[in-house]
């Protein structure tokens, strides 16, 4: 391979700066690289890079930090010089830095008036350089300024298209120096700290300054003078370092996982570390899913750090833009409006039972389960009382028999939130929904990294298999649900998390299958301090339409028989009609991989999400004319509480709840008031709830005939014999409480029928 001419590369990159131009709005040429340098109009890119504010900001006049470089234009003009800096980005960004601040000066038609410390410090020593210049003194080259001290800009790349983003385990050895794409979930973001960028320095012998760029996250300050004076005097002068003549920049860390769906069967999901510098920090929070694109570097230590590391070396991201994404990578998170058709389309008629029907179309009923979940995205008002704080979350739980499609209903959600953690009661802890203690690889400090719930902040936590949570982890929810913050104490740090999320719970029945005729706390295994904390308690049944249902004859947990593909029961009987609209719903499903056709058309998940954001604007208020209306609604459910107390728990948090239910009806239809029909809904969903957790009734089983039952015992005591002593008989017949006048009236009954028959002796009883 031919050596590469930098030089040549730089005057490439100059001309590529002043000469590109694309067409404009008006139909004429515009320049977007001059512009940048000189003048621009304001925006925000993508990866949160500030653009200027105004027509006459710019970078030569200080009112421009970041210069964006779009490789997809760089390739029009110089496909070369694109992929080079594809393959070579640390180095190329070098160069193009160099050829803007060569630049610069052209662009320049004012005095740029000083901004900080950093600009008054280096003009007062470029004034004294200009003096001794005037009288001949040479500089010494060890007191030369380094670019990085002067240059009062950043410059980052934007990905070509052709790009493609790679998982993070995809990344590897040959990837070292070029520019990248990646996609994930953060999971831990550092603090944003101070990192020192030139360091200056000032000898207490002979007074010069020297400068020492720092290219490493370690750097050993220097201690010696390497003047001129103190070495051809040897003076021996000492170094000390001046804070306010160095320059510092933002420096922030996160670290990146990779997706679910990305991780192979049997492995763990990988981390990557990404360094965010300047105008790239705090553009993510932990739980988003970003795409960042960044240089894939080694990290450089010094010292015995560098020693111990031994042939291996540490890697990270050093990142050129951040783009939050939803759930699917391939759709970024954009704030752009709705147009006038998509939402007329939307706020057509019936409005509230499409989006709801919209929420998991593939999922056949549960009409009213799915408009709770709407409103659980939608979510109420919050207010904050003089700082008594009422939360406006809404918090579900789904209780039902296995086979119900809770979890589906849990997954759905969780991808249609922007901002939203599945977990499970068995693979949670404690230190998992609310906080760990950890040590920061970068400072050695202790310090938190959030949770499940923690993560979730302004989304919703979805939690399936509620009722496996450990008693002791369950504890941490009680404040979350309802104060919106987590309150910890641990290796001496004292903090208080923001936990304000909406809390989405599938559990299991405390017997595998919700049983009607029990009372609400023998069927649901959970604290009534947690169960008030949630607005709607729904209980999803799996009615059977058999009086014996195969649980009777099966010793299996109904969880796990659920989970059986074919469980197949041979029956001398003929079958009974199925529900055919229940069966042809699924199959077309699993052939198709989509809903049945029909007169309803789903939205798309884009599109509600987009609109859900747009209802989430709105802070409709209760007026004071409903509040007779939501008063005597609290009463009537406080007194079928006390006729019943199977409904679950009525409290003051169940008005509060139909208040959230009601403020989340008025934003979904972008209401600024809440109405009549919206508290009206709001109670008929509560009252939905209560019906299921009270159910129907199942009529009490016909008494059986004792003849029938002492049949049953003698089958069980010597079917397999073919018979069964009649001294054996009558003692266990006695165990069930059957007397020996029983037993001989139901063996006349039998041998009447030919069932069984009875020797002449009267000892022994056969089966015909």
């Amino acid at each position: 391979m031919a050596p590469v001419d930098y030089a040549a590369e730089k005057e490439k990159i100059k001309r590529f700066l002043e000469e590109f131009s694309r067409e404009g709005p008006d139909g004429g040429k515009e320049f977007p690289y001059r512009d940048q340098m000189c003048r621009t109009c304001g925006s925000r890119p993508h990866g949160g890079a500030l653009m200027a504010a105004g027509p006459q900001a710019a970078v030569a006049r200080r009112m421009r930090a970041v210069v964006l470089v779009a490789l997809d234009e760089v390739a029009e003009a110089e496909p070369a010089l694109a992929e080079a800096a594809c393959d070579n980005a640390r180095r190329y960004q070098g160069l193009f830095m160099e050829a803007v601040q060569e630049l610069l000066p052209r662009y320049r038609d004012q005095e740029v008036p000083p901004r900080d410390v950093l600009d008054v410090y280096l003009e007062h020593r470029l004034l004294l350089e200009q003096r001794g210049r005037a009288r001949g003194e040479p500089r010494d080259p060890h007191n030369q300024y380094p670019p990085e001290l002067l240059r009062r800009f950043e410059l980052y790349f934007q990905p070509p298209s052709p790009l493609k983003p790679r998982r993070i385990r995809d990344v590897r050895a040959e990837s070292i120096g070029k520019l990248l794409t990646v996609p994930g979930i953060v999971t831990r973001v550092s603090e944003l700290q101070p990192m020192l960028a030139v360091a200056t320095y000032t000898c207490d012998q002979c007074g010069a300054e020297t400068y020492q760029p720092i290219r490493a996250p370690t750097f050993t300050p220097l201690l010696l003078c390497p003047g001129r004076e103190c070495r051809m005097e040897r003076a021996g002068g000492r170094l000390c370092l001046q804070t306010r003549g160095s320059r510092f920049v933002k420096y922030q860390e996160l670290r990146m996982q990779e997706h679910t769906d990305q991780v192979p069967v049997g492995h763990l999901p990988r981390s990557i570390t990404v360094a965010l510098y300047g105008d790239n920090t705090r553009v993510a929070q932990p739980g988003d899913h970003v795409r960042v694109t960044g240089v894939f570097l080694p990290l450089l230590k010094g010292g015995f750090q560098q020693v111990a590391q031994g042939l291996l070396s540490e890697t990270f991201l050093e990142a050129h833009q951040v783009v939050k994404m939803t759930k699917s990578e391939e759709e970024e998170m954009g704030t752009e409006e709705l147009s006038e058709e998509e939402l007329q389309h939307i706020t057509k008629e019936d409005l509230y039972e499409r989006l709801a029907a919209s929420i998991a179309p593939e999922i056949y009923g549960h009409e009213d389960v799915k408009k709770a979940l709407l409103l659980l995205l939608v979510g109420g008002v919050e207010r904050n009382l003089r700082g008594l704080k009422i939360r406006g979350n809404i918090n579900i739980c789904l209780m039902g028999d296995p086979g119900v499609a809770k979890s589906q209903l849990l997954s759905y959600v969780d991808r249609l939130a922007p901002r939203s953690q599945f977990t499970t009661g068995r693979g949670s802890s404690g230190a998992g929904l609310t906080a760990a203690v950890l040590r920061d690889p970068v400072s050695g400090a202790v310090r938190l990294a959030g949770g499940a719930l923690v993560l979730s902040d302004r989304g919703v936590c979805c939690m399936d298999e509620f009722e496996k949570l450990r008693a002791g982890e369950r504890v941490a929810l009680h404040e979350a649900m309802e104060q919106q913050r987590l309150s910890l104490a641990k290796a001496g740090i004292a903090a208080t998390l923001n936990a304000r999320c909406a809390v989405l719970a599938a559990a299991n029945p405390a017997l595998g299958r919700f049983d009607p005729r029990r009372p609400l706390e023998h069927n649901v295994r959970l604290p009534p301090a947690l169960l008030s904390r949630f607005d709607l308690l729904w209980v999803m049944r799996d009615r059977p339409r058999r009086s014996q249902d195969l649980r009777h004859n099966v010793r299996l947990p109904p969880a796990l028989l659920s989970r059986f593909d074919l469980l197949w029961v041979m029956r001398d009987r003929p079958r009974r009609s199925q529900d055919l609209s229940l069966a042809h719903h699924i199959t077309f499903v699993h052939r198709h991989n989509r809903e049945p056709p029909g007169a309803f058309q789903p939205l798309d998940m884009r599109l509600m999400r987009r609109y859900l954001a747009l209802c989430k604007r709105k802070q409709p208020r209760v007026p004071e004319a409903l509040a007779e209306q939501i008063t005597a609604a609290y009463v009537e459910l406080r007194r079928e509480w006390r006729e019943c107390r199977d409904v679950g728990i009525t409290s003051a948090r169940s008005l509060l709840g139909m208040l959230r239910l009601a403020t989340a009806l008025a934003r979904l239809r972008l209401g600024d008031v809440v109405e009549r029909e919206d508290v009206a809904e709001a109670v008929r969903l509560l009252e939905m709830s209560r019906e299921s957790v009270r159910g129907e009734r199942e009529p009490a089983a016909r008494p059986q005939r004792p003849a029938d039952a002492i049949f049953a015992l003698l089958r069980e005591e010597g079917g397999s014999r073919g018979g069964v002593p009649l001294r054996a008989a009558l003692q266990r017949c006695g165990a069930e409480g059957f007397s020996a006048a029983q037993l001989w009236a139901a063996l006349a009954e039998l041998q009447e029928l030919s069932v069984v028959q009875v020797n002449a002796a009267r000892t022994r009883i056969t089966f015909v």
